[in-house]
């Protein structure tokens, strides 16, 4: 089991600890829903250092995740720009969806999930063999994640002068680096928020100050709401490699220019656009009591033993007050999908639910 250099804080804050891909990690503090509505109206700290951060320098590094990378980094063109990006199989499946960091013309960092890292350093590696370049896993890092509408003001109120401009003006999906910080304005909430990486001590140290300012820590459990309300896939349930970015809402990163750049995957998604006939990937709302589970069929309500759809993600939303799920409608079964009354069945139940566009909710207000 691994821990994170934060695992005693908390163990003395009396988190209920889970397994999570071999970490040992906090799923609540207490109360789930107090810590999910705190990032929602407040500001809230995670401990994300299982993550894994990997940063990649050499001469032939762009060339290198240019090929890597679905996405296309030539767009990241000012230091500290970040990317999302999926990393795929050769035959379109998404080995891991992550976050790239344009840092200087020879440095890269990548954060990646924590429950495919070892998989991903090992694909890596094995595809730049004929690239000059070095890969290092910065284990002696932590990762914060402050989030929530008051994040930048309980952060600035808590850091050294010489950081308060740089969390200020910092602009979304951006990064600075001064001195041991690394300052992201990235999140996995739908709020405004920071993902801070710093060498284990200072991370405690921060963690302990932003505490004392009355910043509710947060655990797994309050993440996986907040990324659900926010529309963001989670790797493992609503992506993996069996499924391409085009069938689970992800076409948007993928970049189809210039034509001519040869990233891994691409000859297996140009068939699979050309051919169409495509999954469809929604949002739904529950109208009825219950709650909607991962792996959930979903059927019409004319032909409720036949699944049209298959739920990816699905919990109880503490904003909406209903549960919610993303999901998707297996592409033989779209023709006239507005006109079609979807229903789950719960406890032998048709239950109907709304098909929307996700996200549900962003920056604390409902948006569906």
């Amino acid at each position: 089991m691994l821990y994170t250099a934060l695992y005693q804080k908390h163990i003395d804050l009396g988190a209920r600890m889970v397994p999570f891909a071999d970490w040992n990690m906090p799923l609540h503090y207490g109360s789930q829903l107090e810590e999910h509505h705190a990032v929602r109206h407040k500001v809230g700290i995670f401990d994300v250092s299982h993550m894994a951060i990997v940063d990649l320098k050499g001469i032939q590094v762009r060339q290198f995740l240019q090929y890597l990378l679905a996405n296309d980094i030539a767009r990241l063109k000012i230091p500290g720009q970040a990317l999302y990006s999926c990393m795929l199989q050769k035959q379109g499946g998404v080995l891991d969806d992550l976050i790239v960091y344009f840092l200087q013309d020879d440095w890269y960092r990548l954060v990646v999930n924590a429950a495919t890292a070892k998989k991903d350093l090992d694909w890596i590696r094995t595809q730049a063999t004929n690239f000059e370049l070095d890969i290092q896993q910065r284990t002696d890092l932590a990762m914060l994640a402050i989030q929530g509408p008051k994040a930048s003001t309980t952060l600035v109120s808590k850091i050294s002068e010489d950081l308060k401009d740089i969390v200020t003006n910092l602009k979304y999906f951006r990064a600075a680096i001064h001195g041991d910080w690394f300052i992201s304005r990235t999140g996995y909430t739908g709020e405004d928020g920071f993902e801070i990486m710093l060498p284990h001590k200072i991370a405690i140290d921060l963690w302990d100050s932003l505490l004392e300012a009355g910043v509710n820590p947060c655990g797994l459990g309050a993440r996986d709401t907040l990324r659900l309300e926010a529309g963001m896939n989670l790797y493992g349930t609503d992506m993996d490699t069996t499924t391409t970015p085009l069938e689970a809402g992800l076409g948007w990163t993928i970049a189809w220019e210039p034509q001519d750049r040869k990233f891994i995957g691409r000859t297996s998604l140009e068939t699979q656009r050309a051919n169409g006939n495509l999954p469809k990937f929604v949002g739904l709302v529950l109208e009825g009591r219950g709650v909607l589970r991962n792996q959930q069929p979903i059927f019409s309500k004319a032909t409720p033993d036949t699944p049209i759809g298959i739920v990816t993600s699905g919990s109880f939303s503490p904003t909406l007050k209903c549960a919610i799920a993303l999901a998707r409608l297996y592409p033989s079964k779209i023709t006239n999908n507005k006109t079609i009354e979807k229903v789950v069945k719960i406890l032998n139940r048709l239950v109907p639910v709304q098909v929307v566009k996700p996200p549900f909710v962003r920056h604390g207000q409902v948006i569906i």
